[in-house]
């Protein structure tokens, strides 16, 4: 029997012989989720976060359906034996100290805050990997399409973030970013924001935003989410952010697009049926 399994590995070397060239990765956060099927080769990839495959959260869940999952316990991933370790600037400090502690390699990424710094990361995770020339592919194409981006007109239309609780995002973050290459104004640069903060339903209704932009509606009810439809906001447009408007990858630039259609829309004249 073990001279059988001998056998059997020195047949299977050369078929593997690519992939060891290249570190084993796990990933335990949503964004390095998506950066790493982006730039890695996929028998580089050991598991991913299990936030991978959720399409409400994931702009790549379908890919991420090809690859094993874990759920970030150090004991899980140093079973697995990985050579690096990939996770978000915000990721539990006792898992990153426990694997640091045990010997494995971990890197974390920065949250992204703007469309622009989407390139660098992309080409940081091609460093880790060891995947330069496919990172560097990527994010000079994502950097043509940055280019092509106008200045915001200051009569563009205003849009205010109107999420569960009021929760809204100001400047400093990648929703704004997306916001304004989309050519729309934010409401909460009007009130001071930077980073994240909160707008009541009385703001919404004495600024008069061109549109809203708010989470789509699920299964079940909360008093939370009940005050994104309340009857007084019936007759603003709103634009629901999808997956794509998370992390910071190539994907943002679907949620700028969404964006671009919801300007068009509303500057595009209404024309009434006889």
């Amino acid at each position: 029997m073990k001279r059988l399994l001998t056998l059997l590995l020195v047949a299977l070397a050369p078929m593997r012989a690519g992939a060891d060239d290249l570190p084993r990765v796990v990933s335990v956060n949503l964004c390095t989720d998506q950066l790493v099927m982006l730039v890695a080769d996929p028998a580089q990839i050991v598991s991913l976060s299990e936030l991978s495959d959720d399409p409400r959260s994931s702009a790549m869940a379908a890919d991420a359906a090809n690859f094993a999952k874990n759920s970030a316990q150090a004991e899980e991933i140093a079973v697995a034996t990985p050579d690096i370790v990939v996770a978000g600037t915000f990721t539990d400090p006792s898992l990153i100290g426990m694997l640091r502690t045990i010997g494995i390699d971990v890197v974390q990424f920065p949250l992204t805050t703007s469309l622009d710094e989407i390139p660098d990361h992309i080409r940081q995770m091609g460093r880790v990997l060891n995947r330069g020339d496919v990172a560097e592919n990527l994010a000079m194409e994502v950097e043509d399409r940055l280019a092509q981006f106008t200045t915001l007109d200051e009569d563009a239309p205003s849009a205010a973030f109107f999420y569960p609780n009021g929760f809204a995002l100001g400047e400093g973050t990648l929703s704004h970013s997306i916001l304004t290459a989309g050519g729309a104004r934010n409401l909460s640069d009007d009130l001071g924001f930077v980073g994240n903060g909160r707008i009541s339903l009385e703001e919404i209704v004495l600024r008069k935003p061109d549109f809203l932009i708010s989470s789509p509606s699920y299964a079940g009810s909360s008093q939370a989410e009940a005050i994104t439809t309340h009857p007084v906001l019936a007759g603003f447009p709103v634009l629901h952010s999808t997956s794509d408007w998370v992390c910071g990858t190539p994907s943002a630039l679907r949620a700028v697009e969404q964006v671009k259609a919801m300007v068009q829309r509303l500057s595009t004249p209404r024309v009434d049926k006889p």
